[in-house]
């Protein structure tokens, strides 16, 4: 037996083990259940037993019997890369657990799964291998058929999805070759190389807008609508507000109160109202639409926003989690309509000083619809409609973001890509929006709010069930590889000093804020954070540094409000919920659902970029390497953000070999290096709108390439005159 096969049979056994992990057995047994039968396979499983149990893998349960030791044994998410290996991210373990594609046993990319670590290489992540799925992430994948005969194949989008559908001729639905499909995974037999699947629904043809929009909601089970029994539901809701329930709230329609969002916003959930007090200092008023009052739980409308949990903003279109009727008409915060609202309303002075608040349901009356470009425009101008309080709201909300950095918090400013479409939902212009102060005016009053309000149940009703959003501090693997990153542009952090860790990393994103390395040193910050989630738990957020935060802010698009609204109205009443775990599971299901939105929403920039790049093929363009792996470089454009890759096979004036420590390539003859941050000029040579993928090649690449072809053809030309 080689020494290969021997640790695959210590694999094996450690799989068997594994599989029943409060069972014991003997050699003889292990060595049945491996179909091993000669005196020599036998004593072969008697040494692996005893290797590992030396390795601390197994325990010795009584004399010749052995049972698995649970404590190799971790349980997380899949989270595969695109070059088919993957490494499973667990609670319990500091590092991730790297998982060669030969150990994935059948899991997929965000499968819960149980991993067994075998060994800890120093310096390095763990490497494992899966034992089982636990759970599957999902089930429905769109891809593009290719026929066979008598069968087809379905390649999907995913890059992250290794494996390609095997899909029976009976099973197509009526698809033909090269259709945009949706197909559901129905079975993956031990020995099957590809799971088996069933077309479930016909998209259209790859790289159509429609097709490739559908194709995204699809990917991420988003509904295209409501039920009509939803619809019909939400249509029934009273359109006039009673004199009995304006009674029942407090009446603030008569302070000067506005609302700013940006330019396309359809449905306003949050208002700002502004009142100077006789003793000198302000109330300050954040209302939000007052969606409880008309979703009751566990009524159909209820059951539907919880499912869907978010509002999913596509480039092009938003999937929202309430009706229109809802979302865009009774809780949208319309100029000139009395609205019913939830408010936070502070006393304050003008240097954002709390002196005292009030929880409790409202009545308002919007005087005015601001953009964030109109309210800026007044603010610069020093003059225009409600410029006395856009003013105050502002030197206010100076100071409490001072204060936060102050105190810790990170200072993320990370720049957004926007489109412009024309009628047929093309983009004709993509440009990156830079943060104005009115758009960090509303932020600070709205973390203002979601913060008093979660200090007022977790300090002043200690002990009670809340939906609280935290966020915990990176872990040190990430930590590490920030570090190691940033030397390489003569930037330096300290990592070990936690209460100075947040001001280390504020230091840092302020000395590249005027340096090439900017835009990659703040998404290397991005990526180390850990993800803030929905818990009822209060662990704090450390990115903002609040003790304790939440969202309320927001119930027309995020459920996680919906329940702060209710559980807060509940206090206020001196009721005492008691339900934990369900609003728990709640919490559970609000955090997967927002990480959905979130990555359909990427799927939607990337295939909107791809389709913007796509009329400029041939054309040059200045970037920045965004990222360094073995197969190529990642490059993003300067002005539209668009990234897409230089293929190593295509940087042809020289040889370079990737150097992995140092993210680099380093050319053989030349010695030229290009490596994280770099500046470099590409050209656009393919766009692919089904895998959303942008193709460059360095434009020094091109010239060099173009002047050598040259030389050919004119060297060639020459010879054969010559020649006659």
């Amino acid at each position: 037996m080689t020494k290969k096969e021997y640790k695959n049979l210590l694999i094996r056994i450690l799989q068997i083990l594994s599989e029943q992990p409060r069972k014991s057995f003997n050699y003889k047994q292990i060595a049945s259940l491996l179909e091993l039968y000669s005196e020599e396979e036998r004593r072969r499983v008697r040494e692996g037993l005893e290797d590992l149990l030396k390795q601390d893998k197994i325990e010795e349960t009584s004399r010749g019997k052995y049972r698995f030791k649970q404590k190799n044994v971790h349980i997380g998410v899949l989270d595969m890369t695109n070059n088919k290996t993957g490494f499973v991210v667990t609670d319990t373990l500091e590092k991730d657990v790297f998982v060669p594609h030969a150990f994935l046993n059948k899991a997929l990319h965000g499968d819960l799964v149980e991993v067994l670590v075998l060994r800890t290489p120093p310096g390095r992540n763990p490497e494992g291998e899966i034992l089982r799925v636990l759970e599957r992430a999902k089930t429905h994948f769109t891809g593009v058929v290719r026929m066979k005969k008598g069968f087809a194949f379905v390649d999907p989008d995913d890059p992250k999805m290794y494996k390609s559908f095997y899909v029976d001729e009976e099973d197509l639905n009526g698809a033909e070759h090269g259709d945009k499909v949706v197909v559901e995974m129905i079975d993956w037999p031990p020995k099957a190389g590809s799971p088996f699947g069933r077309v479930v629904k016909v998209l259209g043809q790859p790289g159509e807008h429609e097709t490739e929009i559908h194709s995204i909601l699809d990917e991420y089970n988003l509904p295209y609508e409501f039920d009509p029994e939803v619809e019909e539901a939400a249509k029934q809701l009273p359109s006039t507000i009673e004199p009995e329930e304006i009674a029942r709230r407090r009446d603030m329609r008569d302070r000067v109160t506005f609302t700013i969002d940006p330019m396309d916003a359809k449905d306003f959930d949050d208002a700002l109202s502004v009142k100077k007090l006789p003793n000198g200092r302000w109330e300050i008023g954040v209302h939000i639409a007052d969606v409880t009052h008309y979703v009751k739980p566990g009524d159909v409308i209820d059951r539907e926003a919880f499912e869907r949990s978010t509002s999913v903003y596509l480039v092009d279109r938003v999937i929202p989690m309430l009706p229109e009727v809802l979302s865009n008409q009774l809780c949208s915060l319309r100029p000139n309509e009395d609205k019913l609202t939830f408010s936070v309303v502070f006393e304050m002075d003008e240097e954002g000083k709390v002196y005292d608040r009030w929880f409790g349901r409202t009545v308002i009356h919007s005087d005015k619809r601001f953009t964030y470009e109109e309210a800026q425009e007044i603010l610069d101008k020093g003059k225009g409609l409600f410029h006395e309080q856009l003013a105050v709201l502002n030197k206010m909300a100076k100071s409490l973001r001072k204060k936060r950095f102050e105190k810790g918090a990170i200072s993320f400013e990370r720049s957004e890509v926007r489109f412009r479409l024309d009628e047929d939902k093309n983009p004709v212009e993509v440009y990156v929006k830079i943060p104005m102060d009115t758009n960090k005016l509303i932020e600070e009053f709205m973390l203002l709010a979601n913060r008093s309000v979660a200090e007022f149940v977790g300090k002043e009703k200690k002990g009670k069930v809340f939906v609280y959003r935290v966020h915990d501090k990176p872990k040190r693997d990430k930590l590490e590889e920030l570090k190691r990153v940033i030397m390489k542009f003569g930037h330096r952090i300290d990592i070990d000093d936690d209460k100075k860790l947040a001001q280390a990393i504020n230091q840092l994103l302020e000395d590249v804020k005027h340096k090439k390395e900017r835009t990659l040193v703040e998404l290397m910050v991005l990526r180390t954070m850990s993800k803030a989630v929905y818990t009822t738990e209060n662990r704090g957020h450390y990115g903002l540094a609040f003790e304790y935060y939440t969202h309320f802010t927001s119930p027309i698009r995020r459920y996680p409000d919906v329940m702060v609204h209710r559980l807060l109205q509940k206090y206020l009443e001196g009721k005492r919920p008691r339900n934990k775990m369900f609003y728990e599971k709640k919490c559970i299901h609000a955090t997967d659902m927002e990480i959905n939105a979130q990555h359909a929403e990427w799927d939607s920039i990337a295939y909107m970029q791809a389709k913007y790049i796509k009329d400029y093929i041939g054309e040059e363009f200045e970037g920045i390497i965004s990222g360094v792996t073995e197969w190529g470089l990642y490059v993003e454009l300067a002005d539209t953000m668009v990234e897409g890759m230089v293929r190593r096979t295509e940087m042809s004036n020289d040889y370079f070999i990737y150097d992995e420590e140092d993210k680099a390539f380093v050319g053989q003859r030349t010695g030229k290096r290009y490596q994280l941050g770099d500046d470099v000029r590409v050209k656009v040579v393919d766009v692919d709108l089904v895998k959303k993928q942008v193709t460059f090649e360095l434009a020094d690449d091109f010239s060099k390439r173009n002047n050598r072809d040259t030389a050919k053809k004119k060297k060639r030309k020459k010879k054969k005159k010559k020649n006659g």
